[in-house]
This record gives C-alpha cells, sequence and structure tokens, in this order.
C-alpha cells in the first residue's frame, strides 16, 4: 500500500535517527560516558551514527546496520586512556590520554565524503554516492 503525504511525515528524519543512535549508545553502557559526551560535542562526530562493539564508539556514515567501516573508532585502553584503531580492524592509528586527543584523532582521518549521516546502508549509500 503506497504512503500518502500524511504518513511519510510519520517518518523519523536522518537527525532524529543519528540522536536516537547516540541515547542508544549512552544507555547501553559500553563506552565511558566521558568519551560519549566530548565526541558527542564535535559537530562532524554528532550527525554520524554512532554503534557500539565491546566497549569501542564506531561512527557511521551510514544508519542502517551493517555501518560503514571507513572512520577510525575509539576503544578505551588498559590502565586509563584510549586507544584510537581502523577504520578496519587490523589498523592502529594510537594511543590517547584524553578523549579529547582520541576524539581529535578520529576528525583528522575523517574521509573527504563525510556529511551528515545517509539514511540507509551501506550499499545504499554506495549507489547513492555512485549516482552524484
Amino acid at each position: 500500500m503506497p504512503l500518502d503525504d500524511h504518513d511519510m511525515n510519520a517518518l523519523p528524519s536522518g537527525d532524529e535517527i543519528v540522536q536516537a543512535g547516540w541515547q542508544a549508545v549512552r544507555r547501553d553502557g559500553r563506552v565511558r560516558d566521558e568519551l560519549i559526551d566530548v565526541a558527542h560535542q564535535e559537530p562532524r562526530l554528532r550527525r554520524l551514527f554512532p554503534w557500539t562493539g565491546m566497549g569501542e564508539l564506531h561512527f557511521s556514515r551510514c544508519t542502517e546496520h551493517r555501518w560503514t567501516w571507513d572512520i577510525p573508532y575509539i576503544q578505551p585502553a588498559k590502565g586509563g586512556g584510549y586507544w584510537v584503531s581502523g577504520p578496519l580492524r587490523n589498523e592502529s592509528v594510537g594511543p590517547a590520554a584524553t578523549a579529547e586527543e582520541a576524539v581529535a584523532m578520529v576528525i583528522a582521518r575523517l574521509p573527504s565524503s563525510t556529511g551528515p549521516a545517509f539514511v540507509g546502508t551501506p550499499e545504499q549509500l554506495a549507489a547513492h554516492e555512485d549516482a552524484r
């Protein structure tokens, strides 16, 4: 059944989906609150879709699962501080003493095409980018 204009207004916007993602990351308790606060204060990260895995904070350029893996991620370091890795699991950026330093390391490595999170899957994002 086709959606009418009223139904289309009921769909969440990309910003709403991203902000719900940030709220979910905070609620799940797997990432230090300090890191979430600092990352969310950074406008270029705040507009990306956040997700967690094994205590790590990841950032995706799209809103739907399997998410993108083209942005470094931050994980807690033993004994305090953080470690920035990625974007792939076998790549390492290095240690960061503070959340601010870790976020700055991610920002310095953002892909040039990074904009607000695309509503959809990585495949839909790739098709959208190819069509431009």
